[in-house]
């Protein structure tokens, strides 16, 4: 960091380009911006939640390059380069997303604080395991937390998302 003539620290900027929904986003960033404040206010996509900064809630969860990540911890410039998916990007002309449709159907939610990291987790969940038994699925789970719930209706959409074809990100 350089130093200013008041003797205080000032930031570093750097260029991100990230592609976000099939969108590419370019900007100019402090360089400890976390992807998860670039979503929410240089992409204005506010789904994706800030509730913890530590990876322990998984309100935060986006895909990078199809895979599930916690973007509290990752840097913007870390991702420059690189697709994210985030709740927004997944229904297409209109039509929800299976798992998306899932949580509507099988009432996965109460406050919906916790939604959009659970449903990215479920996706990418199917990626990996697209027919998961209820056990896989709690597994698959644990780093989202929902305050809400006994996280059995989150499991049944999760299950009910499964036995949808064609579940992908």
């Amino acid at each position: 960091m350089d130093s200013d003539p008041r003797g205080t620290e000032s930031e570093q900027s750097v260029k991100v380009d990230l592609t976000v929904n099939g969108k590419d986003i370019t900007a100019d960033v402090e360089d400890r911006m976390l992807l998860v404040h670039f979503l929410r206010d240089v992409a204005d996509l506010t789904a994706t939640n800030v509730g913890c900064h530590t990876t322990s809630c998984g309100a935060c969860t986006v895909l990078l390059d199809g895979e599930s990540v916690k973007s509290c911890t990752v840097l913007a410039a870390q991702a420059s380069g690189h697709e994210v998916t985030t709740v927004e990007g997944l229904a297409s002309d209109g039509v929800m997303h299976p798992v998306q449709q899932a949580f509507h159907e099988q009432h996965g939610l109460q406050c919906g604080f916790c939604t959009p990291g659970m449903v990215m987790a479920i996706v990418s969940l199917l990626k990996e395991n697209p027919h998961p038994t209820e056990e896989q699925v709690r597994t698959g789970l644990e780093g989202n937390l929902c305050r809400c719930t006994g996280y059995h209706n989150i499991v049944r959409a999760a299950l009910a998302a499964a036995e949808t074809s064609g579940v992908s990100a």
